[in-house]
């Protein structure tokens, strides 16, 4: 009987390769967070961009019209700057305070309490009409600034004291802040009954580079105002308290490793509730700065959500001052546009994109991905 031998069965081999994911031990090269945020901004780009073409736009017809509706010339270029100049100093108050570990996300509330604190200069009034804007807009600023630091202050002191979670407290503090405003400009300030206050006196409002025009015939019809001044000055000052003073060094430490900043004798409540009003401060000045030179009286449509998208430009920023501006300008730029784009939630949508892009991005800061070979692995 013929026994038929049987073949040893086929090895069906694998993939030679494999992935791994580690912890980064060792800090990464200073380019790679920058490189790793404009990989975010391309990726998100490209969803939205599939997203536009799918609901049947054109992604990149889209995205030239917001490049030409921005920075096509130098009028929309000073209004694009105008939209950018509340986004920096809110970016800038959103970096303080996530730098050292608070998340503010009462930003918005902030800035209508600047706005509220800058008003009231005028509407109580604390100043004559008549005043001199050598006067008027030095005040306008320290108690809009006060006013926000206040705001701060009262989540900063529950967090250092209590230990309540600094996002509840501000989120929630926004809302009483638009509706405190609103009781004023419906009610106290009303102007015939409608939702704003009565204009104020020309010598209330910011500078505008218009105003010069009879000097410089260039800068006829172009908006900025001084309130772009108050931004550059602040991301300076804001670089040499983080990054030159002792002040900084604590704020840094504790936002790194709080328990050795404990350890080492710092005063983290007394810190904690600094922050929270230098943040407050720096949103109360973006209410301030956007009242007295873009609208002009205090009203309830002062902000198309400045205040949470100055979270996002904090961290594509990576809580660099400076990047703040960049960023600023090119959100600024989003919202101009998106004035002129339907259907009107695109801008939004794109924000949104951005925002959870740049969150996923952050997992490559702290992982690092490796391609080894099967059986070398150690």
């Amino acid at each position: 009987m013929t026994e038929i031998a049987s073949s040893p069965p086929t090895r069906v081999r694998g993939f030679p390769y494999r992935i791994r994911i580690e912890p980064r031990i060792t800090q990464p090269p200073r380019w790679y967070p920058l490189a790793v945020s404009l990989g975010a901004i391309v990726v998100s780009l490209l969803i939205g961009g599939v997203i536009l073409s799918l609901a049947g736009g054109n992604p990149v017809a889209t995205y030239a019209h917001i490049a030409r509706a921005s920075f096509g010339d130098a009028g929309v270029f000073s209004d694009t700057m105008v939209k950018a100049i509340p986004l920096i100093l809110i970016g800038l108050a959103c970096s303080v305070a996530f730098r050292m570990g608070l998340w503010n996300i009462g930003a918005e509330g902030q800035f209508f309490l600047g706005a509220f604190g800058a008003s009231a200069v005028i509407l109580t009034p604390i100043l004559p009409p008549d005043t001199s804007p050598w006067i008027f807009i030095p005040v306008m600023m320290l108690v809009g600034m006060a006013a926000g630091a206040i705001w701060g202050f009262v989540p900063g002191l529950l967090k250092a004291k209590l230990n309540v979670n600094e996002i509840i407290t501000t989120l929630m503090m926004n809302y009483i802040a638009i509706r405190l405003v609103d009781y004023f400009i419906y009610a106290k300030w009303s102007e015939s009954g409608f939702q704003m206050s009565p204009m104020f006196p020309r010598s209330a409002w910011l500078p505008r580079l218009s105003d010069f025009a009879e000097q410089v015939p260039a800068f006829r019809g172009l908006t900025t105002h001084l309130g772009l001044v108050f931004g550059l000055v602040a991301a300076v000052i804001v670089y040499l308290i983080l990054y030159r003073s002792r002040m900084g060094y604590e704020i840094r430490l504790i936002g790194d490793n709080p328990r050795a900043a404990e350890y080492a004798g710092l005063n983290i409540t007394r810190n904690t509730v600094l922050v929270m009003m230098i943040s407050g401060a720096l949103a109360g000045l973006a209410g301030m700065s956007e009242i007295t030179g873009v609208v002009h009286r205090l009203q309830g449509s002062i902000s198309p959500g400045y205040g949470f998208t100055g979270i996002i430009i904090a961290w594509l920023a990576k809580l660099n001052p400076f990047a703040v501006i960049i960023v600023s300008i090119l959100f600024g730029a989003l919202i101009l546009a998106g004035r002129q784009i339907q259907p009107s939630g695109i801008p939004k949508m794109i924000q949104g994109i951005i925002l959870v892009c740049l969150i996923a991005s952050d997992f490559l800061l702290r992982y690092q991905i490796r391609i080894v070979r099967r059986g070398e692995e150690a």
